[in-house]
C-alpha cells in the first residue's frame, strides 16, 4: 500500500514547469502576493538593519528583490528561483546602477556558501517545498551568525472552500497540503533558528464562479503538482459536479476563497551565544498580533 504521504509530495520539476508557464501572467493576477509581499517588506524594513547580502529566495519576477535594493542600497541582493523563465523576468529588472544577481536555485540545495547571507527573505514559497524542514535547514546553512530570515507561507485553511467542493467529487488530491504556524515553529526550531515570531492573517477573496478562481491559480502558476494528483483531463461531468457543490457556499458577494497567511521572522545565533536548536530562545511558536510583533522586532533594533 502506498504511503498516504507521498500523495502530497511535490515534485520539483513540475513546480518549476508551473512557474515558468505562468511568469508572463504572473504579474497581473498577484494581487494576493503583492499584499503579502508589501507587508513582509514592511517587517523587514522595521528591522533597521545594514545587511551587506541579501537574498530574495523563490523571488519570482524579481519585484521584491528590485525593492530590497532599494531600501539596501549598499548590499549585494541575490534574486533565486527554481523557473528559469521566472529568472530572466527578473534579470530584466536589474541595471546597472541597481544591480540584482539571478541564480537558478533549488531552496532544497542552495548554491551559496555557508554563512554568507546577512538577510533571508522569502515569500510565499516555503509552501512548494516539500518538506519544509530541508529547505529551512539550508537557510539556515547559509546564514551568518546573527542574521535575520523574513517568510511567509499559507496555512491549512487555503483554499478550503475549493477543497471542499471537491471532496463532494472524488477521494483525489486537488490541493496542496499547507503547513500550520506550529509545524514552521517546529520546523524552524529543527533547524536551529531562535527566537521565532509567528503570526496568521487570513483573506477571504470572491470569485464570480470556479471557472474564475481557477483561471486565477492558473495564471500564477499554483496548479495541482502533488504527486497524488490524478493524470486525467476533467471531464464536463465531474467539472460541473464541482460547480455544483462550490455554489452551496456562495455569499452575496460571490464564491469565497480562503487564503491563510502564516508569517515568520527568526534569528541565526550569533558566534558564542550558546544557543542551539536545543537551548534556544524559542519559546514555542510565539503567535502573537502583528502590532505586538512590531513592537517585539523594535527591541532588536
Amino acid at each position: 500500500m502506498a504511503d498516504p504521504q507521498d500523495t502530497f509530495r511535490l515534485e520539483p520539476r513540475e513546480v518549476a514547469r508551473a512557474f515558468g508557464a505562468a511568469s508572463h501572467s504572473y504579474d497581473a493576477a498577484a494581487m494576493l502576493q503583492r499584499d503579502v509581499r508589501s507587508e513582509l517588506l514592511s517587517r523587514a524594513y522595521a528591522l533597521q538593519l545594514t545587511p551587506r547580502v541579501v537574498l530574495d529566495l523563490g523571488a519570482g519576477t524579481g519585484d521584491a528583490a528590485v525593492q530590497l535594493k532599494r531600501r539596501f542600497r549598499g548590499a549585494e541582493v541575490i534574486a533565486a528561483d527554481i523557473s528559469r523563465q521566472m529568472l530572466e523576468l527578473s534579470r530584466r529588472r536589474s541595471h546597472w546602477w541597481r544591480p540584482i544577481r539571478c541564480v537558478e536555485a533549488d531552496a532544497r540545495a542552495l548554491p551559496f556558501e555557508t554563512a554568507s547571507i546577512d538577510l533571508l527573505f522569502t515569500n510565499l514559497m516555503l509552501q512548494w517545498v516539500d518538506p519544509p524542514d530541508v529547505a529551512l535547514a539550508e537557510m539556515r546553512r547559509v546564514l551568518r551568525p546573527g542574521g535575520v530570515l523574513l517568510a511567509s507561507s499559507f496555512g491549512p485553511e487555503t483554499l478550503q472552500e475549493l477543497r471542499a467542493a471537491w471532496s463532494a467529487v472524488d477521494d483525489g488530491v486537488h490541493v496542496n497540503r499547507f503547513v500550520d504556524v506550529h509545524d514552521l515553529g517546529g520546523a524552524l526550531q529543527r533547524a536551529g533558528f531562535i527566537e521565532p515570531v509567528l503570526d496568521v492573517d487570513r483573506h477571504v477573496h470572491h470569485y464570480a464562479d470556479v471557472r474564475a478562481l481557477m483561471g486565477e491559480l492558473k495564471s500564477i502558476g499554483a496548479h495541482n503538482v502533488n504527486a497524488g494528483r490524478s493524470r486525467a483531463l476533467t471531464g464536463k461531468a465531474r467539472f460541473a459536479k464541482l460547480q455544483s457543490a462550490y455554489e452551496q457556499q456562495r455569499v452575496a458577494a460571490g464564491l469565497p476563497a480562503t487564503w491563510q497567511v502564516v508569517y515568520a521572522v527568526a534569528w541565526a545565533p550569533a558566534h558564542g551565544s550558546g544557543e542551539d536548536a536545543e537551548g534556544s530562545a524559542i519559546r514555542g511558536e510565539t503567535r502573537i498580533g502583528i502590532d505586538a510583533m512590531r513592537v517585539k522586532l523594535g527591541l532588536r533594533r
